[in-house]
């Protein structure tokens, strides 16, 4: 078996680009109050980043540990919170921001653990959504980019902790 080969699907440039039309989006959307966005660790770390950056008005940032994958290509299915929250959503709007939709097992766990904590709102970002592996019927509110069924890497996103440095999102061939 030979060295895994990437292949750019996204740019830095599309990236960036995206994340500025997404802030604007949001910021649109949420007109009173800060946004409360929750990263989910460790992948959705640079694209929290740089959303909260794009985000022209106040946003407070915490983060999430949740395990589904272990060290493989595919989620076990089994969801287990690592790191919860050092702050209380009640009556907050918040924005779940992830790295990728996939089969949405994740998000529906997450969304329904988050949604007992009364907040006020409950919206999710993804910088890419991969419809076709959809389990669950969950919905991202904001999406970066919808793609095949594809295993990426890049911009947060790895494979067994590795490529998470990338600035292009990349497909993993080999």
């Amino acid at each position: 078996m030979g060295q895994p080969q990437l292949r750019v699907l996204i740019s830095e440039q599309q990236i960036q680009q995206r994340i500025q039309e997404l802030g604007k989006q949001i910021a649109a959307d949420y007109p009173e109050g800060p946004i409360y966005l929750v990263g989910i660790l460790k992948g959705a770390c640079i694209f929290l980043s740089d959303l909260a950056r794009a985000i022209p008005k106040p946003v407070r940032l915490d983060f999430m540990g949740i395990s589904s994958y272990g060290k493989g290509k595919s989620s076990s299915g089994e969801v287990k919170v690592t790191k919860d929250l050092d702050l209380s959503l009640e009556g907050m709007d918040i924005l779940i921001v992830e790295d990728i939709v996939d089969t949405g097992v994740t998000l529906t766990y997450l969304t329904h653990l988050l949604d007992q904590r009364k907040p006020r709102s409950i919206k999710i970002a993804a910088m890419l959504d991969k419809p076709s592996r959809r389990l669950r019927p969950v919905e991202a509110r904001y999406v970066g980019f919808s793609i095949p069924d594809e295993f990426v890497v890049g911009y947060g996103l790895d494979y067994a902790e590795d490529y998470r440095n990338l600035r292009d999102i990349c497909i993993l061939e080999g």
